[in-house]
């Protein structure tokens, strides 16, 4: 059997065309991931870090894209603010405050270097969160945690950097983390 002349060229320029595709979405869209910022302006407002659970970020605070997943029983908003790193994690939780603080504290001490500092004090959101904070410390930085314990969720925030971005930037985050407030349900 004799495949026509024109027959092969068609094929040979749709399997070049197919091959161009696949080369430039495995090169192309990693490189154009590159191109695009991992921190983006957050605006103003209340932002949904998931669970139930919105935050009006501090002015200027950067949210690290890359880290950020909002969604409907949990999430995780992770902004900078400088350099400092402000985290906060929304997770399902049908414990004690005193356990989701425990739980916490086990997450900063296992990571090597990092050391729960000083005492613990009640604090409270502008919504009437109830919680805990506390200091820790690792090598070059500097520390807080806060826990709050509310509907079928814990919150926990954390918030490091180095000892002189940690003082200029608390005051910031402090007014940040009175803003959190739960909905309730989806977010």
């Amino acid at each position: 059997m004799r495949v026509a002349r024109g027959t092969l060229l068609r094929n040979l320029a749709g399997s070049f065309g197919v091959l161009c595709t696949v080369a430039g979405l495995a090169f192309g869209l990693p490189a154009l991931d590159r191109a695009l910022p991992a921190q983006r302006p957050v605006g103003d407002g209340p932002y949904p870090v998931g669970g139930g659970v919105t935050v009006t970020p501090p002015p200027d605070a950067r949210l690290d894209v890359t880290l950020t997943r909002p969604r409907d029983t949990r999430g995780t908003a992770v902004f900078l603010v400088g350099t400092v790193r402000y985290v906060i994690v929304v997770t399902p939780f049908d414990g004690s405050l005193a356990e989701a603080t425990e739980r916490l504290r086990q997450k900063i001490t296992g990571v090597r270097g990092h050391e729960i500092t000083g005492k613990e004090f009640p604090t409270r959101t502008a919504s009437g969160l109830e919680g805990v904070q506390g200091t820790y410390a690792a090598p070059g930085r500097g520390g807080r945690y806060l826990v709050f314990r509310v509907g079928d969720v814990a919150i926990e925030v954390t918030v490091a950097g180095s000892a002189p971005a940690l003082r200029a930037a608390l005051g910031a985050i402090d007014a940040s983390t009175r803003t959190i407030a739960y909905r309730g349900g989806k977010a």
